[in-house]
C-alpha cells in the first residue's frame, strides 16, 4: 500500500469513528437536505452541476467525480434541531385510555457536531475513483422534563395510575446514527456525458429508552398470551444501550449536458442492513432497519456569465423501510393483545412481520438553489427547498419519538480560494416551525401536536 493510501484510509477512519460519536441530521424526514457544503448553501442541489465542488459530490450523484479536484475535502457542520411537542385533553387513563400527562414540552440534545471527509484520484481519460465517509439520517429525541402517563397497570378497567415519564417508563427517547462510506468510479463518454457508480457501505446505532410499557404489544410477549394466556418478557424493547448493525447498498448516476445547460440524475438503492438484535421486539421484522432508497434528479442553467442556477427534485421512498413506514394502527388490527376481538395473530405487535412503526410516508421534495460568481473569485451561494412532511396526522403519538415535521429550508452559503490554492466553504440553513396535528392513538380525547424549528452552519475546506 502506498503513503498517499495509507493516508487516507488512516483520514476516513478517523473521520468516521468520529461520525459515529454524534447523531446525525434530520431534515427532510431524517434524510438531510443536501450533501456537502456547497450544494447545502444551495437547498441541497447540484446533481446536474459540472461545477467543481469537490470530492463530496459524488454522495450527491456518482458521475460528478469526473469534475472534482483531487484535493482532500473535509467538512464540519454545527446542527441544531429543535423539538417539542404540546397535548391537551384526555380522559385521564380512564376507561383503558393511556393518556399523556397535558402540557408543552422540549426535548433535549439541541447541538450535533457532524464531521465528512472526501478525497477524489484522477485517472487517465478524465476517469476517477472517489472515497467519501458521511454522516446523513437520524433520529434524536430525549424527553426528560416532568412528563407522566396515566393508565390502568393491571389491564383489567380499574382505577388509573400515574407513572413518571412521557410514556410511563422514565427518559423516554431514540438515539439513531447512520454513516456512510461511499467508494465510487467515474468516467466520461466523450465530452458531453458522465457516469458514475459504486457501493456504499453502512453502520448505524441505535438507542431507545422509556418504552417498557409498550411491553403488552410487542410479539414475544402477544406470542406467549396467545398460546398460554400469558404474556412474555420483552426483553429487546427498550434501555438495551446502543445497538449496531451494518449493511450495503449501492449508488449509480449520470450527468449530461455543456456549460450551458446539464442535466443529472442519481440513484441509491435500498440499503440492506442487519438487524437490531437488541431491539428485535420494537422494530417490525424483528429489528429491521433498511435504509430507504432515493432518487434525485436535477438540471443546471447558466443564466450569465456569473449566475447559474440549479431546479433539482428528491424522492425518498420511505416505504422501504417497514420499521419506519408501517403505521401503528397495525397493533390494533393485526396483534391480539392491543385487540383481540379483531386481531387473532401477532403479526402486527411490535417486532412483528407487520409489526407497528411510525407511519411516515414517502416524501418528494423541490429544490432550487442558485451560484452567483463575484470577479474577485468568491462564490455566493443561496436556495430554497420545499417538501411535504412524511408524518400523518394519524401518527403523532409515536413520532413523539422521531417528530422529523421539516418542510421548507432557506440556505445559503460563500465559496472562497485563498492565495495557496485551498478552498473555503461555509453554508447555514434556517428550517421554519412546522407542526403536525392528530388525536393519540391510545386516548382519542387526547390532541398531540408536534413541532421543530431547525438551524445548521458548515464549515468545509479543501486542500
Amino acid at each position: 500500500m502506498t503513503s498517499l493510501n495509507k493516508t487516507a484510509v488512516t483520514g476516513l477512519l478517523a473521520t468516521g469513528l468520529f461520525a459515529l460519536s454524534a447523531p446525525a441530521v434530520a431534515t427532510n424526514g431524517y434524510f438531510t437536505h443536501g450533501v456537502g457544503t456547497d450544494s447545502k448553501a444551495m437547498a441541497g442541489t447540484g446533481i446536474g452541476s459540472s461545477e467543481n465542488v469537490g470530492a463530496i459530490s459524488v454522495a450527491s450523484n456518482p458521475a460528478l467525480g469526473v469534475f472534482s479536484d483531487e484535493k482532500w475535502q473535509v467538512g464540519l457542520s454545527l446542527f441544531s434541531p429543535m423539538r417539542s411537542y404540546t397535548t391537551n385533553g384526555g380522559i385521564g387513563g380512564t376507561m383503558g385510555a393511556f393518556t399523556l400527562s397535558n402540557g408543552e414540552y422540549d426535548s433535549d440534545n439541541e447541538a450535533f457536531p457532524i464531521p465528512y471527509v472526501a478525497k477524489n484520484w484522477k485517472l487517465a481519460n478524465d476517469n476517477a475513483i472517489t472515497a467519501v465517509f458521511y454522516g446523513r439520517g437520524g433520529m434524536n429525541t430525549e424527553w426528560n422534563s416532568n412528563q407522566t402517563a396515566s393508565f390502568d397497570p393491571t389491564g383489567q378497567g380499574g382505577a388509573p395510575s400515574t407513572f413518571p415519564g412521557t410514556f410511563g417508563g422514565g427518559v423516554a427517547g431514540v438515539n439513531l446514527v447512520q454513516a456512510f462510506l461511499s467508494v465510487n468510479y467515474s468516467g466520461k463518454i466523450g465530452n458531453n456525458f458522465a457516469y458514475g457508480l459504486g457501493p456504499v457501505v453502512a453502520i448505524q446505532m441505535f438507542e431507545a429508552k422509556g418504552l417498557v410499557n409498550f411491553t403488552p404489544y410487542t410479539q414475544t410477549f402477544a406470542n406467549a398470551a396467545l398460546s398460554n394466556g400469558v404474556g412474555a418478557p420483552a426483553n429487546s424493547l427498550t434501555n438495551n444501550d446502543s445497538d449496531m448493525s451494518t449493511g450495503y447498498g449501492f449508488a449509480a448516476g449520470i450527468w449530461a449536458g455543456n456549460e450551458t445547460f446539464s442535466f443529472g440524475l442519481a440513484y441509491q438503492s435500498v440499503i440492506s442492513m442487519d438487524e437490531f438484535s437488541d431491539y428485535s421486539d420494537l422494530f417490525a421484522e424483528r429489528g429491521g432497519f433498511d435504509i430507504p432508497s432515493s432518487i434525485k434528479a436535477g438540471v443546471s442553467f447558466r443564466a450569465a456569465e456569473a449566475v447559474t442556477l440549479n431546479f433539482d427534485i428528491e424522492h425518498i421512498a420511505y416505504s422501504d423501510a417497514d420499521s419506519v413506514h408501517n403505521p401503528i394502527s397495525n397493533l390494533l388490527t393485526g396483534c391480539f393483545t392491543a385487540n383481540p376481538a379483531v386481531a387473532p395473530a401477532t403479526s402486527g405487535c411490535l417486532g412483528g412481520p407487520s409489526g407497528a412503526g411510525f407511519g411516515w410516508e414517502d416524501m418528494t421534495v423541490y429544490k432550487v438553489g442558485a451560484a452567483i460568481r463575484s470577479e474577485n473569485g468568491n462564490t455566493w451561494r443561496l436556495g430554497y427547498s420545499y417538501g411535504e412532511q412524511p408524518i400523518p396526522s394519524t401518527e403523532v403519538l409515536f413520532n413523539i419519538l422521531a417528530p422529523g415535521v421539516m418542510e421548507q429550508h432557506i440556505t445559503f452559503g460563500w465559496t472562497g480560494e485563498r492565495d495557496n490554492g485551498d478552498i473555503m466553504s461555509f453554508s447555514f440553513m434556517y428550517a421554519p416551525k412546522t407542526e403536525v396535528s392528530g388525536f393519540s392513538t391510545f386516548d382519542p380525547f387526547q390532541s398531540i401536536r408536534l413541532e421543530m424549528t431547525q438551524l445548521e452552519f458548515e464549515f468545509a475546506y479543501r486542500f
